[in-house]
């Protein structure tokens, strides 16, 4: 029997060790939590928010209401199940204003917007509103890998047209395709990652889910816009089930409940913004709750085409556990697919009892409940409706009760099961377990999807803005409020929601909004800003641009083209006691340009260019006005600057620096790094500090023609420094020459002022630096 030597086997353990770390990595990859970080919705019962639709389910609001007025004129209505034509239910769950679109917002004429899907409409209108609920202006997503996917049953609104063929406009096409669901999303927003439209009946947004959660863990997308959306334009699903026999008579889903009659069928649209867990950790973003695992499978020959198949169910759930990496007493609650029929309610309680039921502790049971019986049955965005509802329990440390639900079904075992239904809401506090829950959606094809999802973990403590005994450093002063819109409109109704939502929170943090309003939504050309200094104030000041008032704290303006952008940066002379200090406490990209100074500066000047800013007083600092010193201290406030300008959105077309403000200008433009500028600054102005008190420098309120002519008795002993203006002149020289001129002009009443400076800069007096500082800047 041969073995292999040692020598050898010594020579491939790095080899195998580098393969296992492969190895751990792509498992890592391909089971990384998938972070939710925005949410947003249109729901039955004029429900517009996620913070309405909790409202809702903490209430146990029923959001079932009548036909709706789309629908008016057709003779819809017969209580009798075999009436053809008719629907024997006349209440379901219905959005309001379908009819509703900002075309224009959106590039798209109104024309197009005519022949375009309501259901189009919508997800334009949703996803931009979850990008900005997330933080995200959608216009820094041009070109970017993020991804679309979406589930909807397809269009019923071009059968208006679809018999009428002088209808067709060229739009109609494009407008009711399913696949530009997706699509006109991506397109909208420049969106260059996957955009997939998905169609698996009822299932269809949880199955999006899960192949956006594939994609993200793949590297396909780096940010994914993941849910989905029905709109019924017509009747067709009403009268269908009625001949199926299918419809609850009263429009209600009744889960799991003994009184189950039918389904209750409902519109909706449900979009989130999914990252992966470790990239939205390091952008800062808050994390809703997070995605553990999910798994996607298909019913195969069951009792019928339609027919639920209770082991199929049972194994999409095991694979989602599995995926996870949890077991099923890991998971406390289940958002069911719970539509209210007397077969598929048992057969899905069934399956979960099969999975959950053994080794279930009685005393810790498995919730279960369903947002269909607040809303109705929301069919291809059911499954992305059902996530929103965890998510939002996670967040409140509550499970909504479920309604219509006092008489369990007498048609599912529930005892043994391990299964209880929430016919109350229970707390469901952060605590020792983790918080997990599954959601379940099964479609009329087949196809099955089950997600898990868990809490999102603590978030690290914010130390940026704490003062010294530990308590968060508030913002004072006036702190201004923007909103904008694409017309006057639109201004004034975004003033109004605004205010609506400063006026309803409970003490809010008017720094953060007034950062959000600032940093992370788009800034349309009509805009306003508010100028306040308290909440009061602020609503105040919006409510009187919602009505068209005026109001002090108020101002309004339109945007017009102005030219391109410079930053100018100056040289020694703007220096401040106390430069800095607020800026570094309160703005983060200031302090982090501060920081970075600070490490470059440094290795070459030995001390804290940081704490002589932020720290004034320190008795350990070199003093400020002396020239090695100021001239770090002023490189270090203009990149701070410029970094606190870029982070508000403003960018420079070009720059240009006077005196030590060329190397700022440089490091700005990347001409050079930032510890190349450091280098520079601080070793040149080393050099200087060996040459003051040998001279000085004036500042003459004259042009320099005019000045020339001054100093021409003068000789070498001054010359022209700087020109600032067409009638100002920075002169410099020895300190008697500066003295003497400076007595000379005043005396023939010419403004002539010595600055405090006892070197003469940019002068003659400088050249015997210029062989060192060329030898050490050499190889920079």
């Amino acid at each position: 029997m041969s073995t292999t030597p040692p020598d050898r086997m010594e020579a491939a353990l790095p080899a195998i060790r580098q393969l296992q770390r492969r190895a751990a990595d792509l498992e890592a990859q391909r089971t990384e939590p998938i972070a939710v970080v925005s949410m947003a919705c249109r729901l039955p019962g004029g429900i517009d928010t996620p913070e309405a639709f909790w409202d809702l389910l903490a209430a146990g609001g029923d959001a079932i209401g009548g036909l709706p007025k789309r629908w008016d004129g057709l003779d819809l209505y017969d209580p009798d199940p075999e009436a053809a034509g008719k629907t024997y239910a006349r209440e379901g769950g219905f959005l309001a204003d379908v009819e509703g679109f900002d075309s224009e917002f959106f590039g798209i004429s109104p024309r197009e917007a005519q022949s375009m899907d309501p259901q189009q409409r919508l997800v334009l209108e949703t996803s931009w509103e979850a990008l900005e609920r997330a933080g995200i202006r959608p216009a820094t997503l041009t070109e970017s890998r993020t991804g679309v996917y979406l589930g909807s049953m397809g269009s019923d609104y071009d059968g208006l047209h679809r018999n009428d063929l002088d209808a067709l406009d060229g739009y109609v096409s494009s407008g009711n395709a399913n696949s530009v669901v997706s699509g006109r999303v991506s397109y909208a927003l420049g969106l260059q990652g996957p955009a997939v439209t998905v169609d698996t009946a009822c299932s269809s947004s949880l199955v999006a889910m899960h192949l956006a959660v594939t994609s993200l863990r793949t590297r396909e997308c780096d940010l994914a816009l993941a849910g989905g959306i029905t709109v019924m334009s017509t009747p067709t699903t009403f009268v269908e089930f009625s001949r199926l026999k299918g419809l609850s008579p009263d429009g209600r889903c009744k889960s799991f409940s003994d009184e189950a009659n039918g389904v209750g069928w409902a519109e909706g649209v449900g979009i989130l913004v999914l990252k992966r867990l470790s990239a939205a950790q390091r952008d800062g973003d808050e994390v809703l709750a997070v995605i553990k695992g999910s798994a996607v499978n298909q019913d195969g020959r069951s009792q019928g085409l339609t027919a639920p198949n209770g082991p199929s169910q049972q194994r999409v759930v095991q694979d989602a556990l599995a995926a996870a990496r949890l077991a099923s007493t890991d998971i406390d609650a289940i958002e069911a697919h719970g539509t209210g029929t007397t077969l598929g309610d048992p057969i899905e309680a069934g399956a979960l009892a099969e999975v959950f039921g053994p080794g279930r502790e009685s005393a810790r049971p498995l919730y279960l409940g369903s947002s269909k019986s607040n809303i109705g049955h929301a069919q291809a965005a059911a499954g992305a409706i059902g996530v929103m509802k965890m998510v939002l329990a996670l967040q409140h440390g509550t499970l909504p009760k479920t309604l219509h639900a006092d008489n369990p079904s007498s048609h599912i075992e529930w005892d043994g099961s391990g299964l209880e239904l929430l016919r109350d809401a229970r707390p469901w506090e952060r605590g020792e377990r983790v918080r997990r829950a599954g959601i379940s959606s099964f479609g009329l094809s087949g196809t099955n999807a089950h997600l898990i999802l868990e809490e999102a973990p603590l978030a690290a403590a914010d130390t940026s803005t704490v003062e010294p005994d530990g308590a968060p450093a508030p913002l004072r002063g006036v702190l201004p409020l923007v909103v904008s819109g694409r017309d006057e409109s639109a201004l004034r109704e975004q003033a109004g929601r605004w205010a609506d939502w400063l006026q309803a929170q409970d003490n809010p943090d008017l720094a953060a909004v007034a950062a959000t309003s600032a940093l992370h939504r788009t800034h349309f050309d009509v805009r306003a800003g508010v100028l306040a200094e308290s909440v009061e104030e602020t609503v105040e000041a919006l409510r009187a641009l919602a009505e068209g008032g005026t109001h002090p704290a108020l101002v309004e303006g339109t945007v017009r083209p102005q030219g391109k952008t410079v930053f100018v940066y100056p040289g020694q002379g703007s220096q401040w006691h106390g430069m800095g200090t607020a800026l570094y406490t309160t703005h983060p990209a200031f302090a982090e340009a501060i920081d970075a100074c600070d490490a470059a500066l440094l290795p070459f000047t030995g001390w804290s260019v940081r704490r002589v800013l932020t720290e004034p007083e320190h008795p350990d600092n070199p003093p400020l006005d002396r020239v090695d010193v100021v001239q770090p201290a002023l490189f270090a406030m203009s990149i701070a600057l410029t970094a606190t300008w870029q982070a508000l959105g403003i960018h420079p077309t070009a720059v240009i620096g006077h005196s030590q403000g060329e190397v700022a200008a440089a490091v700005t433009s990347k001409a050079l790094t930032l510890t190349q500028g450091a280098h520079i600054v601080a070793t040149r102005s080393q050099a200087v500090l060996t040459r003051t008190g040998h001279g000085g420098m004036a500042l003459i309120e004259r042009p320099h023609t005019e000045v020339t002519q001054h100093l021409t008795p003068y000789g070498d002993d001054l010359s022209i420094a700087a020109i600032n203006t067409t009638t100002s002149t920075v002169i410099s020289g020895t300190t008697h020459a500066i003295d003497h001129i400076i007595t000379h002009l005043t005396q023939q009443n010419i403004y002539a002022r010595k600055i405090n400076v006892d070197y003469a800069s940019h002068h003659a007096h400088m050249d015997p630096l210029l062989p060192n500082l060329a030898k050490q800047f050499k190889n920079l």
